[in-house]
């Protein structure tokens, strides 16, 4: 491939093509120069015979745009691909002075159109002497100059953005330059053993675990730590079997052993609260989670099935539980503490309320203190619930023969 001195290379080495090449095919164009200005300013200053090589447009190269380089990348290697560009050229030709009565604008273009029909390639070594320092001839493309047919339509927009009147010309395309890229590439090491021990890829014969459906106790819409769990699917086992609780908010997931379903088809797990294990508060956290089980079987590769959504929801108290009317300062203890970066509000009645303040005490088993000001509060009781990313606290008491609003969890103002 090439550097940045591409583009000044390739149109150096077609005016030295154009002025060597010329005065060959036609010995009466002995005086002639070749420029590279743009074409309103390209005959100022200028009266013998002239032709003008004006590069007006560079395009990506459709096919070396996403190839990679041969000999630079193999297969499973990444780098960028090279700038792959096509250089549009428009030729213009003029005769001597001002008025050309004798022609000698066509004998220039016809001289131009010859050179270039004869020699399409470029020569690596006219790339070379052409600018110092641009490796262009080096590139694993030739450079070829074929002519680029316009339309009537075409060349009236062209020559409209020149802002100059028409002359005859012909455009033609150089095509392809690669420009390296600077960009880093990687190249990964040789693999050295498929699978442990270098068992290859392994396959089964029996079908993985599918999970289906996951039941809350009393038809909850999320679970709190202390509910048992009932999943639901095919090929579901205990043997082996883990089921792990992934949340974005954690550092890793929880994974908890499963115990046989009431019925088949089925299975059970029980989330430990803080009376059965002292690191809940800080093992979970609220919010929304993914459940999915995992096999693995001794010799064999973990097997994991579908994931599931479950929703963790706070278990809080309430302080204080009466107050008078107007402004209400509270504080919420949820547990399992909040994490560094979690939406917590406050449903206060109908009212939704963002924290004063967060505190996750240095001790780990301690639950996360939060306190709300809610203002302008009338008389009446209410209800308050904790959300914690999307997961709200269950205000409800189930310890009756029908549900009711949980006493713990309203405020009674006067």
């Amino acid at each position: 491939m090439s550097n940045v001195l591409a583009i000044a290379a390739a149109t150096r080495t077609l005016r030295n093509l154009l002025m060597t090449q010329m005065p060959v095919l036609d010995s009466d164009l002995s005086d002639l120069e070749v420029t590279t200005q743009p074409l309103d300013v390209a005959r100022k200053g200028i009266s013998k015979a002239q032709l003008n090589l004006y590069l007006y447009q560079v395009v990506y190269n459709a096919a070396w745009r996403n190839l990679d380089m041969p000999g630079r990348t193999l297969a499973g290697e990444a780098a960028q691909p090279a700038l792959a560009l096509n250089l549009h050229y428009l030729i213009t030709a003029w005769g001597r002075g001002e008025s050309d009565t004798d022609a000698v604008n066509h004998r220039v273009l016809a001289a131009a159109m010859s050179t270039l029909h004869d020699r399409p390639v470029l020569d690596g070594n006219d790339i070379r002497n052409a600018l110092p320092d641009n490796d262009l001839a080096n590139q694993i493309e030739r450079i070829r100059c074929t002519p680029l047919p316009q339309s009537i339509d075409e060349i009236s927009k062209l020559w409209t953005a020149f802002q100059t009147n028409y002359r005859v010309s012909s455009a033609y395309e150089a095509t392809v330059v690669l420009i390296d890229s600077q960009g880093p590439s990687r190249a990964n090491l040789p693999v050295l053993r498929r699978g442990a021990q270098d068992q290859g890829v392994f396959s089964s014969v029996s079908a993985a675990p599918a999970l289906t459906a996951l039941a809350l106790p009393q038809q909850q819409t999320a679970a709190r730590l202390g509910d048992r769990i009932v999943l639901r699917g095919r090929q579901l086992t205990v043997t082996n079997a883990m089921l792990r609780f992934s949340s974005l908010r954690l550092d890793g997931p929880v994974e908890v052993a499963p115990v046989p379903g009431d019925a088949p088809g089925s299975l059970g797990v029980h989330l430990a609260d803080v009376s059965q294990d002292a690191d809940a508060p800080s093992r979970w956290a609220p919010g929304i989670y993914t459940v999915a089980l995992l096999l693995r079987t001794p010799g064999l590769p973990a097997v994991m099935s579908n994931e599931l959504p479950l929703a963790l929801a706070p278990s809080i108290s309430v302080s204080p539980q009466t107050a008078p009317s107007g402004t209400i300062n509270l504080t919420i203890d949820c547990l399992p503490r909040v994490r560094d970066g979690q939406r917590v509000f406050l449903l206060f009645g109908d009212q939704l309320v963002s924290p004063s303040g967060i505190n996750n005490p240095a001790d780990l088993h301690q639950p996360t203190s939060i306190t709300f000001s809610v203002a302008d509060v009338a008389k009446g009781t209410y209800t308050v619930r904790l959300r914690v990313d999307g997961a709200d606290s269950i205000p409800v008491d189930f310890s009756g023969s029908v549900p009711a609003f949980d006493t713990h969890q309203q405020v009674v103002v006067s």
